[in-house]
């Protein structure tokens, strides 16, 4: 862990150390922002986090607004009120401070609020993203979890409210224009999200990892990642004060997110559904799709399999790619247990009576589609039946 703020840029511009968020009123001089909005959730703004972004506004003399009606998977709805919002406080950028829900939130209405309509107008799936035109208001992304990685990323997940589904939104105007990565804001998260939010990371890293597109070196970052979370996401779930461990599980959630530039996989076209239907939390939904989906695709991603084995510092010599990536599912699984985490949907009230549901909304999804073993509707319904 760097003991001091540091600059880079993959492609995003990130602030990344202990205190970075300390800069955060000339971050936005900087960037240009004269008046941001605050886009954040209820939870988040009853929290010493958002008191002491608020305080170095107030102490910086910087004039802003606030929407802190985010729901945990943020609505289309959501994003209609916050652009009133953007708009009656006469604001000029955007800080998404909060998990992924907030900082999806953030873009969505940097999009709205140079291109109109409705954000559902923008679905991926309907070619809507081609729709999106710039320049966008700048956004500066504040995360206070380590999973979604959405401050590095250019996709924002709504749902929408009338379909009962996820959708997407993505376009590369959408990037923040900086990222501040700051692991003293994650210190108050509870073990459960802390948790949860780390297999958020790793599902996406692994997910990349297997996708079938050529990027080299995604591939590199996607395995770095997973090195990260099997060090440091125990030590940040069962020692919250732990800062080193923080700080590197910010660094894997980021890494995780450049790395899906690949696309991801089966885990999240089940895990968007689960949200969308039961409002499963995303990283908990993923955690508990990951083994099914890693057996399931066991013999086509073997060899992908064998190098999570080794970035869990699994000693595979000697094995076979299909040995190595049983020993990968396993090191995963006891992850998985170790960080105390529900293992099977029947544990949070998801039922047989939901599964058909879900296995439609899951193939309407498209991440499933650069799932390295291609799946049916029906087979995502067996996966369920897997995890339940």
């Amino acid at each position: 862990m760097f003991e001091k703020i540091v600059r880079f840029t993959f492609p995003t511009e990130i602030s990344y150390g202990p205190g970075a968020v300390g800069q955060l009123a000339e971050n936005l001089k900087e960037i240009g922002i004269n008046k941001p909005m605050v886009v954040t959730d209820p939870g988040l703004i009853k929290t010493n986090v958002f008191s002491k972004v608020q305080d170095i506004l107030k102490n910086a003399g910087a004039a802003y607004g606030v929407f802190g009606e985010v729901h945990p998977n943020p609505l289309d709805e959501d994003i209609g009120k916050a652009l009133e919002t953007y708009r009656a406080e006469g604001c000029d950028g955007l800080i998404g401070l909060g998990g992924g829900s907030a900082m999806d939130a953030a873009k969505a209405v940097g999009v709205l609020a140079v291109n109109n309509g409705s954000v559902n107008d923008y679905d991926c799936a309907t070619g809507g993203n081609l729709k999106i035109k710039g320049p966008l208001p700048p956004l500066i992304a504040i995360p206070t979890t380590s999973g979604t990685g959405s401050e590095v990323g250019r996709c924002s997940v709504i749902t929408s409210v009338e379909q009962g589904r996820k959708f997407m939104v993505c376009h590369p105007l959408m990037m923040p224009s900086l990222a501040v990565l700051d692991p003293e804001l994650t210190l108050e998260l509870p073990a459960f999200l802390t948790a949860a939010t780390g297999m958020d990371a790793l599902t996406h890293c692994i997910e990349s990892l297997t996708a079938p597109v050529f990027h080299p070196m995604c591939d590199a970052i996607a395995a770095k990642g997973i090195e990260l979370v099997g060090l440091y996401l125990e030590r940040a779930v069962k020692t919250p004060t732990d800062l080193e461990a923080r700080a590197y599980m910010q660094l894997a959630s980021m890494m995780g997110a450049v790395s899906f530039q690949k696309d991801l996989g089966a885990v999240h076209s089940l895990a968007h559904a689960l949200s969308a239907v039961c409002h499963v939390q995303h990283g908990l939904a993923n955690a508990i799709c990951l083994i099914p989906v890693m057996k399931y695709n066991r013999e086509i991603a073997a060899r992908d399999y064998s190098k999570v084995a080794g970035c869990f510092g699994i000693n595979t010599f000697g094995l076979s790619d299909l040995e190595a990536a049983d020993k990968a599912i396993e090191a995963v699984a006891d992850l998985i247990k170790i960080i105390g985490i529900p293992t099977t949907l029947s544990e949070i009230d998801v039922k047989e009576s939901h599964l058909h549901e879900l296995a439609k909304k899951a193939f309407l999804d498209p991440c499933h589609q650069t799932n390295l073993r291609p799946c049916t509707e029906k087979d995502l319904l067996t996966l369920y039946k897997k995890a339940l």
